[in-house]
């Protein structure tokens, strides 16, 4: 399913060589995912630059909408690790090499692991994960971020019954996370922690003791994907 790949491209950080290949990417699109032609060329079609500026806006301010996998799922928890181990192993069994950019949850980075996967198979992972693709799909459906529109292909494209409005009302209860406000109460709440450790401790750096109290602490899980899941 190369399809699989091709979205995962569309929902990275535009760049200039898919910018250069849009006419191609564009004609994949419109043959083998049809409901997101108006979504790939509004996208690849707009100022680069534009569209880099609005996708930071969209996927780096916050942790609602992070393309890491696993934030959803084990946040901070010590659980993260290992499962980052497992799907690391998985990649190396097709062959699929990292380099040191992008982290093994990193979710176009999954999508193109199972685009090299019997279409079964494929089908069958994104169905493990279409818990957290409905809910990124909702959260940004909120934002009015077009990008929702790739989350739902996925889960058409898996044959879940979910969607990005499968979520709806929890979405509408959560807090927003990437508001001026909470970017600054999140920033300050680090400061005094950062100021607490470091006053506690005299025998070793204030950047150790901070990184293991992000080591040792979880933040909130935000689906259950307890049944399914990167395995």
């Amino acid at each position: 399913m190369q399809i699989l790949k091709a979205i995962g491209l569309l929902m990275e950080y535009p760049d200039d060589e898919l910018w250069e290949y849009r006419d191609e990417a564009l004609a994949l699109i419109q043959h083998d995912a049809p409901m997101l032609t108006d979504f790939t060329r509004e996208l690849l079609y707009a100022p680069l630059l534009d569209k880099q500026a609005e996708w930071c806006e969209v996927f780096d301010r916050g942790r609602a909408t992070s393309l890491l996998l696993f934030e959803h799922v084990h946040a901070e928890s010590r659980d993260r690790g290992q499962a980052m181990v497992d799907l690391l192993s998985q990649y190396e069994t097709v062959g699929l090499q990292l380099n040191c950019r992008e982290l093994p949850d990193h979710l176009p980075l999954y999508l193109e692991y199972l685009s090299v996967l019997p279409e079964a198979e494929a089908r069958e992972g994104l169905q493990n994960i279409a818990p957290i693709l409905a809910l990124l799909g909702g959260r940004l459906k909120q934002r009015r971020a077009p990008w929702y529109q790739l989350f739902d292909a996925l889960l058409t494209l898996a044959g879940s019954t979910l969607t990005s409005d499968s979520v709806t009302k929890k979405v509408i209860q959560e807090s927003r996370d990437d508001t001026r406000q909470a970017l600054d109460a999140v920033w300050e709440e680090e400061q005094v922690k950062f100021i607490e450790d470091n006053a506690t401790t005299c025998d070793s750096s204030p950047l150790h003791h901070y990184q293991r109290r992000f080591s040792q602490d979880a933040a909130p899980q935000y689906v259950d994907v307890s049944a399914g899941g990167p395995k």
